[in-house]
């Protein structure tokens, strides 16, 4: 008997939060229906950190439930932000330097070093050339 009372008072209690709950949201939808007459046909501007915002949310939601409710942009429109915000968090734009790639220090050392032993040599001719094999470089010990 002991475990159905409990039972039953688990139950009534998460009836009465899912009650409180459904009456905040109900709330919410009022508030957004007032805010959309009260905003009419203008055209609204949101920044990226209310974009952002909505994009997360909207997701966890997903496209159904948001296409249930009146909003202020389309489920289309939050998606898309969504996806956007997932592309520039992995665009590697961070990493990302301008210009071409540096070479390594031996390299440099090893290309100035065969440009002063061969001053006929020029440039083509060095990119082309291999590396002296057998020789000692002088600044390597």
């Amino acid at each position: 008997m002991g475990t159905e009372a409990v039972r039953f008072l688990v139950l009534w209690m998460a009836g009465w939060i899912h009650s409180r709950q459904l009456e905040v949201i109900d709330f919410l939808r009022e508030e957004n229906r007032v805010l959309r007459e009260q905003v009419g046909g203008r055209l609204l501007r949101f920044t990226d950190d209310q974009r952002r915002r909505l994009a997360v949310k909207g997701r966890l939601v997903g496209r159904r439930r948001l296409g249930e409710f009146a909003s202020l942009v389309t489920p289309d429109t939050i998606l898309r932000w969504y996806r956007e915000l997932i592309a520039r968090k992995y665009d590697g734009s961070a990493r990302r330097r301008p210009g071409r790639p540096t070479i390594g220090i031996d390299v440099e050392q090893l290309v100035v070093w065969m440009a002063t032993e061969n001053p006929t040599w020029g440039y083509t001719r060095l990119v082309g050339a291999p590396p002296v094999r057998g020789k000692r470089m002088p600044w390597k010990t």
